[in-house]
């Protein structure tokens, strides 16, 4: 079984004896327990003393539009008139704050905590003399879109399409080093990395352009790809025609091509954070679970691709599903395990998932570049106590707190 920290069971028990049910979002732990940086304070404090805080969060309107969403205010009246059909309706609720960004070395890197290294992340960027960007990255993709999503960050931040850019990974020989991808390390490190890398670019290429164009770098503006002199426009030249310059004919004292790597060592982890309700019906006469409706209200701001966010929240609640109803590992008396293959241990397709309502709130975090927070991981945080504590609500007339 997991391990809770002893606040949950204190607020269970607590509930248990008030007669409230713990899913209560006005009653029970939904609301009323403040957290703030004086709540955190030696949460995540290393050997060495340093503290990490929550960057950012603000809880109450996720819950608020949750609630709406899944008309909440008119739930008593469903559950009546589901009894007439012989069903059980239960609500379940779940908020959650999940650490991500694994990388702080004054935390994670500091002797005898954690992995006792820093765990910084790489980029470099490579604007070859055609024009075309290659980007090179520590992060490894494994199905999370990041080609995509680089590819984004990179052509924002240097002005050229998207379809010049082209994202490489996972691969030792040709690409730096870094720590992989797992805690939402890829949008909060690993994109950061990439967006101080491509300032690097810019940089350099505002030094080129000067020479080209015979002015101060001081007199250099960036509008996209064009650089140009202030106050004259005309003057101007592209960062294509800017690093086919940087291979050929560079000036004295600067060093040719234009590429620039970067080493991220963020100074916190980020919180994303989201509330999420769950309403079943069971059926009296057979026991059969039914998820009728699912709303997952996330905040991981600012989103860089609203698509792949979708994506990985509808696969996250998806396994959180299967985590709550349906995935087992068992043994018989001779240590035999029931579950072997997939005939037998359970996961959820697309027939048995239950559909999803997403919502989204934004609190950007306020030490990333982009304000993005990471959610690769928070479905699957968040969503397999609200199944469960659904399925408490529906049976609590009948004296059942928890099954824990």
């Amino acid at each position: 079984m997991e391990t809770k920290d002893p606040g949950y069971y204190r607020k269970l028990m607590e509930s248990i004896e008030a007669g409230i049910p713990a899913i209560s979002p006005h009653g029970g732990i939904g609301r009323g327990m403040k957290v703030g940086k004086e709540e955190m304070v030696g949460l995540l404090t290393a050997v060495n003393g340093s503290k990490l805080f929550i960057d950012s969060g603000n809880y109450e309107p996720a819950l608020d539009k949750a609630l709406k969403a899944v008309g909440y205010a008119d739930m008593a009246k469903r559950k009546a008139e589901a009894k007439t059909r012989g069903k059980l309706l239960g609500v379940g609720l779940s908020t959650y704050i999940e650490v991500c960004g694994v990388a702080p070395s004054k935390w994670i890197g500091a002797v005898g905590e954690g992995w006792g290294a820093a765990m910084w992340e790489s980029s470099n960027i490579k604007v070859h003399l055609t024009g075309k960007v290659v980007v090179t990255m520590g992060t490894q993709n494994h199905g999370q879109g990041h080609e995509t999503t680089f590819a984004q960050i990179v052509a924002h931040e240097l002005g050229v399409p998207m379809e010049d850019v082209i994202v490489q990974h996972s691969d030792t020989q040709g690409t730096p080093f870094g720590y992989g991808s797992y805690g939402s390390r890829t949008s909060n490190v690993g994109s950061t990395a990439a967006v101080k890398a491509a300032g690097k670019v810019r940089e350099k290429a505002r030094r080129m352009a000067a020479h080209m164009l015979e002015a101060s770098v001081d007199d250099i503006e960036v509008e996209g790809a064009k650089y140009f002199v202030k106050g004259s426009p005309d003057r101007a030249k592209t960062i294509g025609e800017i690093a086919f310059a940087a291979y050929t004919n560079h000036p004295a004292g600067m060093e040719a091509g234009l590429e620039a790597v970067d080493y991220y060592d963020p100074p916190n982890l980020t919180f994303p954070f989201g509330s999420y309700i769950c309403v079943v019906d069971i059926d009296r006469a057979t026991g059969v679970v039914s998820v009728r409706r699912f709303v997952a209200v996330d905040d991981c701001r600012n989103i860089i691709n609203p698509m792949i966010v979708d994506g990985q929240i509808h696969g996250g609640l998806t396994q959180g599903f299967g985590t709550a109803m349906m995935e087992l590992i068992s043994f018989d008396e001779d240590g035999n395990c029931f579950g072997g293959n997939f005939m037998d241990y359970l996961i959820p397709t697309a027939v048995e998932s239950p559909d999803w309502t997403l919502g989204e709130c934004t609190t950007p975090s306020p030490h990333h570049p982009i304000g993005a927070k990471g959610v690769g991981e928070s479905p699957t945080v968040g969503s397999p106590q609200a199944f469960v504590n659904a399925v408490v609500d529906a049976l609590h007339p009948y004296g059942v707190t928890n099954i824990d």
